[in-house]
Order: structure tokens, then sequence, then C-alpha cells
């Protein structure tokens, strides 16, 4: 499966923005699907998956929870990442992630992912 996220940008402190991930070559319904982040000098760091066939049992760093909504547009074979009250230290470029095996516990590992995106950068500045 190819991954093609978008949506990144600038925005100021408690602004919003929405990414999304377009796959192609496969179903994204079929994968787990995820976000992961990453700022320069620091290892990928895990946002949010969303579990293969349903929707139910998303699951959220603990930094971001409350604030971000994952979400699955079977129709459109996308993948979204509502991001709320956005703050500075949200600046990262953003990865999405697909894997057809990984399992409930090691969703947050990204060594667990074997498809990835380009990433898409947003900056949050006032």
């Amino acid at each position: 499966v190819q991954l093609q996220a978008s949506g990144g940008g600038l925005v100021q402190p408690g602004g919003s923005l929405r990414l999304s991930c377009v796959a192609s070559g496969g179903t994204v319904s079929a994968y787990v699907m995820a976000w992961f982040r990453q700022v320069p000098g620091k290892e990928r760091e895990f946002v949010s998956a969303i579990n293969r066939w349903s929707s139910s049992g998303a699951g959220y760093a603990d930094s971001v929870k409350g604030r971000f909504t994952i979400s699955r547009d079977n129709a459109k074979n996308t993948v979204h990442l509502q991001m709320n009250s956005l703050k500075p230290e949200d600046t990262a470029v953003y990865y999405c992630a697909a894997s057809s095996t990984v399992i409930l516990s090691n969703r947050r590992n990204a060594p667990a992912y074997a498809y990835w995106g380009q990433g898409t950068l947003v900056t949050v500045s006032s």
C-alpha cells in the first residue's frame, strides 16, 4: 500500500488542522492505520492509531488525548487526524503509517509498521 499524507501547515496556538492520509494499492480498513510525529534529533513518536475493520478502540498518546481525533473514511480510502487546541509542542513532521500484522499491544511502536507516507509538516507558532 502507498500512503500520501497532506494537510500540514502553519497555525497559531489554539488553532486546528486536519491531516489526511490517502491510501492506494490497498484498503485502509484492512490495516491498522496510525499517525506518528518526529522533530529533529528525536525518535519518531506515536500519536494515534485506529484498528483495522472497526473504528472502535482508537488509541492516543497521552499528550494529545482529548485534543486529537483519528477517523477513517472508507469511501475515500483515507484516514484523518483532526487536531484541535494545538500547542507549540505539537510542532513536528507528521507521518501516517499502515500495518496489516501489528497486534494491539504493539501498535505504538514505529518499527511495527511496514508502510509509511512521506510526512507533512505542522508548525504551531504565533
